[in-house]
């Protein structure tokens, strides 16, 4: 138990500091491990090297670039185009449309910085431009831009299928239907939101001439959703090389076809990725010897056992695991985040009767929602610089956003048809 004192007074006192959750998280495990006996120190780059060393996880940098490259190959523009002459004749349609186009770049991207990044760009000064008020046009990108964690293919599955022994396919399905209610949900917030301030749509009710036309100019960036899903469900590519697929996909329709990336665009784009990738490893690293001390103390056992002796209901288990877990989501990014509680919380969930993919899509939902809540808020900050909007104002919109975000939590925890369903399971 002083162990775990140590490795949690340090985590905490360093992050007091301002250090970077990432080298915090492995400043406070080394520390731990070299104050007490019983741990070896040569173990540290073990641990961080297991932690890492994972074919899985080549789809990470993979889905990152292949996002990158579809933010400046002309992809993102076209699905707004598309989305706007289905849905721009609604009441406040070009929130609406942001929300949609920010569902349908998720299905290609597989990251929610990248979508708020790639949509909030060009759609912030649109909105702005049609008379809506900047700290919602900020809000609606940054929340919007959650539905990148959940549709498929998302990164976060990709690390939760590796920590937990899931199949990554399985939760890649399971991510469809809780990721279309996040948007449909933000849909009516933005719906009703307009409606207060009387924001109007383009007034042009959609032609089907008009549509088949922007369907068909972005025909090459729709089908790819399809090309991913289809190809990991039938079981023809594992996620891993469905993302280099995604890569190679990129490539040619931003070159070729759109004819936007340019080789300055690619460099900077593996660039990017490099950037990004190189985060994520150090704090998986990291994360890895963080969790090895947590397992060494028995802390998933002794968690377990503190929730039996509370004697909750299942359902009381699973309020409590969702409040941990959404403030957990206020200071700490996801990726060490999943690491950390998996292991712990996993055992006490499947106990619950909850299964272990539907508990995958539940922690990534919970850390989605955590791009919105300051002092973390990762969604908030992006959607601020692109937007050139204080997250102050932003806030006040904001959280109409989280309510809807956490109803669908709850319909994603209670109800097991909204992940499982399309899996088949019972």
């Amino acid at each position: 138990m002083s162990a775990l004192l140590v490795l949690f007074g340090s985590f905490i006192f360093c992050l007091m500091l301002s250090v970077p959750v990432g080298y915090a998280i492995g400043i406070s495990s080394i520390i731990s491990m070299w104050i007490f006996p019983d741990y070896i120190m040569a173990s540290i780059s073990t641990y961080a090297i297991s932690g890492t060393n994972s074919f899985p996880l080549l789809a990470v940098p993979l889905f990152v670039l292949s996002g990158s490259l579809m933010t400046s190959g002309g992809i993102a523009q076209s699905l707004v185009r598309c989305a706007n002459s289905i849905l721009g004749f609604v009441r406040g349609g070009l929130s609406i449309v942001t929300t949609a186009a920010c569902m349908f770049f998720a299905a290609i991207s597989g990251s929610g910085t990248a979508t708020t990044a790639a949509i909030g760009t060009f759609m912030i000064p649109e909105m702005v431009k049609a008379g809506y008020d900047r700290p919602f046009a900020g809000a609606i990108c940054a929340a919007a831009g959650t539905t990148g964690i959940i549709i498929p293919p998302s990164m976060m599955f990709v690390i939760y299928g590796y920590v937990a022994s899931v199949s990554v396919s399985d939760l890649f399905i399971a991510g469809i239907i809780p990721g279309i209610l996040m948007g449909l949900a933000l849909m009516v917030v933005c719906y009703i939101y307009c409606r207060m301030k009387g924001y109007k749509g383009t007034g042009e009710k959609p032609m089907l001439r008009n549509i088949a036309k922007t369907a068909k100019q972005s025909i090459w960036a729709l089908i790819l959703p399809v090309i991913i899903l289809g190809s990991i469900y039938t079981g023809i590519v594992t996620p891993t090389e469905c993302a280099a697929l995604a890569v190679v996909y990129s490539l040619v329709i931003g070159i070729l076809v759109y004819k936007e990336l340019t080789l300055k665009k690619i460099v900077a784009a593996l660039l990017e990725t490099a950037r990004v990738t190189g985060m994520g490893m150090y704090m998986l690293g990291f994360a890895a010897i963080f969790s090895s001390v947590l397992t060494m103390e028995k802390i998933p056992q002794l968690f377990i056992t503190f929730m039996q002796d509370l004697h909750l209901s299942s359902l009381g288990v699973l309020i409590i695991i969702n409040l941990l877990l959404l403030i957990a989501g206020l200071f700490i990014d996801n990726i060490p985040a999943t690491i950390i509680f998996t292991p712990i919380l996993l055992p006490m969930v499947t106990a619950a009767g909850m299964h272990p993919v539907t508990f995958g899509v539940v922690i990534t939902l919970n850390l989605a929602i955590g791009y919105l809540t300051p002092p973390y808020g990762i969604g908030l900050y992006y959607a601020s610089i692109i937007g050139k909007v204080p997250i102050g104002p932003m806030m006040k919109t904001t959280v109409w956003m989280i309510l809807a975000l956490l109803v669908v939590l709850a319909v994603t925890t209670y109800l097991p048809w909204a992940t499982l369903g399309l899996l088949g399971y019972r």
